[in-house]
């Protein structure tokens, strides 16, 4: 951890990084969210398995599943955080950053990119669209787009292996990615948003088909689960859309069918 620390340190100093700064001061440096973040993910994330991170950002979950003892898939197409990931973790052999979008299917895909918020650059024009009038979104700006590659899940599992756990965490094209899969896995998460709530219910649904049957959310950046019990897609999405607009975003938690 004293190397991520040198390198999150010296990624804040590089003017080239200045958009992120504030990212790497929040999701790095805090052992008491380190701890928080390590005891939630125990129940999904054990020694020797291996986890995908879809939409990775600046890579704080990765240190998160590291120190939990897994192998890491990263996947992140923004050049900006793929540079901080590839600083941050150079070295260490467990983790794979992966220059991509994740998507239905292989292919590329426009990105737009809000330089000065990269953490809600996003390939969902829905995404944007939906931002432009919502409170609490003013001065958000998608000022660049650039062409990036796109994977699936699938192909994903196909060279890397099967995953116990994979967090996606796209901003609005959650959707997409879990188009891309086309099997059962042991657990995953993806992200909602207040102003993307439709999206929220095709994965629920996309969820459902693939034989997920338990769910559970946690708001905000906080780390414990709402409902304490693994509820059906049909009681979720009841529960994601009498949410406030306030409450803004958060991740939704799914496992198979539980006895």
């Amino acid at each position: 951890m004293g190397t991520h620390s040198a390198a999150v340190e010296a990624l804040k100093a590089d003017p080239v990084t200045a958009s992120l700064r504030r990212s790497l001061e929040v999701y790095y440096g805090d052992p008491d969210r380190d701890a928080a973040m390590d005891a939630f993910y125990s129940r999904f994330v054990r020694p020797g398995d291996l986890v995908f991170d879809i939409g990775s950002h600046v890579g704080d979950h990765i240190g998160c599943f590291r120190r939990l003892g897994a192998r890491v898939v990263a996947v992140e197409p923004q050049p900006l955080c793929l540079r901080a990931l590839r600083a941050i973790y150079a070295g260490d052999d467990q983790v794979r950053v992966i220059e991509s979008a994740c998507g239905a299917q292989p292919g590329q895909v426009s990105f737009l990119v809000n330089s000065a918020n990269p953490t809600v650059s996003t390939a969902s024009t829905d995404f944007v669209a939906a931002a432009a009038d919502a409170g609490g979104w003013e001065g958000q700006v998608w000022d660049g787009q650039i062409e990036v590659p796109v994977t699936t899940i699938d192909a994903l599992i196909g060279e890397h292996g099967t995953p116990a756990f994979i967090k996606i965490d796209v901003e609005g094209f959650e959707d997409a990615v879990l188009a891309g899969l086309s099997r059962p896995l042991p657990a995953l998460s993806f992200e909602f948003t207040t102003i993307g709530r439709t999206v929220a219910l095709r994965c629920l649904d996309r969820l459902t088909t693939l034989g997920f049957g338990g769910f559970d959310v946690a708001l905000g950046d906080d780390k414990s689960l709402t409902l304490g019990r693994w509820v059906s897609a049909e009681e979720m999405a009841t529960h994601l859309l009498a949410l406030p607009h306030e409450a803004n975003s958060g991740d939704v938690y799914c496992v198979p069918t539980p006895d």
